[in-house]
């Protein structure tokens, strides 16, 4: 049966993001070609350039991509426990093992701000991981009294350290020991 054009395209779009990934992860961004990302997705370079604008336009893609993966992990460690507290470290747990994936960390944490700029960064942190993050507090909170006015604020710094926390795992970082510190962070919300 003959592929639609739909199908052709969604194939090559993600054949170029798989391929850049790949190259963003192993030679980062700077050091990575277009020529040598069509060449690894094996396609034309009028291909890329039908589905991107530019380098940077395939990078945003590739992060977004990685961004909502790790929003999905997220949910799904978290999705099922009603507790807030427990959601709470189920999806942190949920972060650290979606940040081991091979070249993550640097795609998401340390070349996507300097790429694309702190701004881009922290909108599209806000439409994946952190909303789960946001949602996630707003549980906790919600029974304290005056603890809600502080939602974005408490929500932005503990995103912060969660991030500070990936690149330290890593790095070689103690991940157990980071899991523990990051429960005594919630704990100390309550």
């Amino acid at each position: 049966m003959a592929r639609s054009n739909r199908d052709r395209t969604e194939a090559t779009r993600a054949a170029l993001i798989e391929a850049a990934r790949a190259l963003f992860v192993d030679r980062g961004y700077a050091e990575t070609a277009t020529p040598d990302v069509v060449a690894a997705a094996g396609v034309t370079r009028g291909a890329l350039y039908h589905h991107f604008e530019d380098k940077k336009a395939l990078f945003l893609a590739v992060v977004e991509r990685e961004a909502k993966a790790v929003a999905e992990e997220i949910e799904a460690q978290a999705a099922s426990e009603a507790d807030a507290r427990k959601a709470l470290l189920l999806g942190a747990k949920g972060y650290f093992d979606a940040m081991q994936k091979k070249g993550r960390t640097r795609l998401l944490l340390l070349d996507a701000p300097a790429v694309l700029g702190p701004e881009a960064v922290t909108a599209l942190d806000r439409r994946h991981a952190e909303a789960s993050l946001r949602a996630g507090l707003s549980d906790l909170l919600r029974p304290l009294e005056g603890a809600e006015p502080l939602l974005d604020q408490l929500t932005a710094l503990l995103s912060a350290a969660f991030d500070r926390a990936a690149i330290e795992i890593a790095e070689g970082g103690d991940r157990a020991a980071y899991e523990a510190a990051v429960v005594r962070l919630i704990d100390g919300l309550r």
